[in-house]
């Protein structure tokens, strides 16, 4: 399942496909659009857009995007470090950044754990200007490069079960540990794989990320598919929330209700 294979979008569908997935999962916060720029003139054509005014992490700028619905726009320099920059292209992977040791002895005991870490890093292709990131369902950053969900354990469970539902196969994720964004939009923007992460420290205190949110980044292209197998669940009973039934029910008639005569 590639996303080239899946059936095209229409980008008025934005809405339609937001308000399917609020339906299906109810989810907290706004699904964000993050779309990369060649050229800063680009970037800054989008409409409603806001530059900041102060360096920023690009957790903070995600987060204000999801949150508060606004339209924001970076460039490397913008951003709080080459440690923002770099995963989304803004700063190239250069040899300097891949031995870095800035994180020796407070995220890892040693230099060389701390420069394996960097080098484990997912990073999309350099040669970008600029980014910016805007709630899906604005349509101003059409189409989006990747689409960001956050939700909670039991959300995310049923939005993979969704993507699953037909095609199947076996979705893989990593865990780079600190510098999370890497395993979420750093590896889409690499890859065109859906790429669920475990928010990491810095997103949890400069990004608003809650304790029990999770992160996927995926191409947009999927999000359709992702919708027609949450609908499929929904008829069969498997929908959110979870009701749960406990440890001491007997677990026959929601089986049933779900698998029918075959179990």
């Amino acid at each position: 399942m590639t996303p080239s294979a899946l059936p095209e979008m229409d980008p008025q569908n934005y809405s339609s496909l937001v308000e399917s997935l609020n339906r299906y999962l109810r989810l907290r916060t706004l699904p964000v659009a993050m779309k990369r720029f060649r050229t800063v003139a680009e970037l800054e054509a989008v409409p409603k857009l806001r530059r900041p005014q102060a360096k920023v992490t690009l957790d903070q700028v995600v987060g204000q995007a999801r949150m508060l619905g606004l339209t924001l726009g970076v460039i490397g320099e913008d951003l709080a470090g080459a440690q923002c920059a770099v995963p989304v292209g803004l700063m190239p992977r250069s040899k300097e950044w891949l031995n870095s040791d800035l994180m020796a002895g407070v995220w890892y005991e040693t230099k060389a754990d701390a420069i394996a870490h960097q080098q484990a890093m997912d990073c999309a292709p350099e040669g970008f200007a600029g980014l910016a990131v805007s709630p899906l369902v604005s349509a101003r950053l059409d189409p989006p490069d990747v689409v960001l969900i956050y939700a909670t354990p039991a959300q995310m469970a049923l939005f993979i079960n969704g993507l699953q539902y037909s095609g199947y196969r076996k979705l893989t994720f990593n865990v780079v540990g600190e510098s999370a964004c890497a395993d979420s939009w750093g590896r889409a923007l690499a890859t065109g794989e859906p790429s669920l992460s475990l928010p990491c420290y810095a997103e949890r205190a400069f990004g608003g990320v809650a304790e029990d949110e999770l992160l996927i980044a995926l191409p947009p292209t999927y999000l359709h598919k992702v919708v027609t197998g949450l609908a499929a669940l929904s008829k069969n009973g498997l929908r959110y929330p979870i009701p749960p039934l406990g440890p001491q029910s007997d677990p026959m008639p929601s089986l049933k209700r779900s698998y029918g005569d075959r179990f």
